[in-house]
């Protein structure tokens, strides 16, 4: 009898991928669609030529994310995501803990712990969520030599 394992982390994997890549489609598309969330706000948090920027971050996300969700590429598209949420999580979270920042909630918690935690949720899921496919890349199977993963 065969071991199930392998394949339910498969479909374990394969099911991360999706979700987060599609959630980094979500938010490449949208620094195109709206200008809140793509120039305007890389220009209030103080980034350089946020138009530029905006549209070369919206661009990577759109791209990675799809190479993600197709199971492409996942440990290379992984690492750009990666870069993507330290730099979200220095530039917009980790001033909430000093009760500063471009982009203070406003509702309550507005600084401290439990600002950044709540703000930064989303952010610290897809780091470790992206950090995890890098380790494990597209798929993780007993029989699979070719994309072994990083770490046992």
């Amino acid at each position: 009898m065969t071991d199930p394992l392998p394949v339910h982390r498969a479909r374990a994997t394969a099911a991360l991928r999706a979700v987060v890549g599609f959630v980094f489609i979500v938010s490449g598309a949208t620094k195109f669609l709206f200008d809140n969330l793509g120039p305007a706000r890389f220009a209030k948090i103080g980034l350089p030529a946020p138009a530029q920027l905006s549209a070369f971050v919206g661009t990577v996300e759109i791209i990675a994310g799809s190479c993600l969700v197709l199971g492409l590429f996942v440990r290379q598209a992984a690492i750009p995501l990666i870069v993507d949420m330290v730099v979200a999580i220095v530039t917009t979270k980790l001033p909430l803990l000093v009760g500063s920042g471009p982009e203070i909630p406003g509702a309550p918690p507005k600084a401290g712990f439990w600002a950044f935690a709540y703000q930064a949720r989303l952010d610290l899921t897809m780091l470790v969520a992206c950090v995890f496919l890098v380790a494990i890349g597209s798929r993780v199977s007993a029989h699979s030599h070719r994309d072994r993963p990083l770490v046992t």
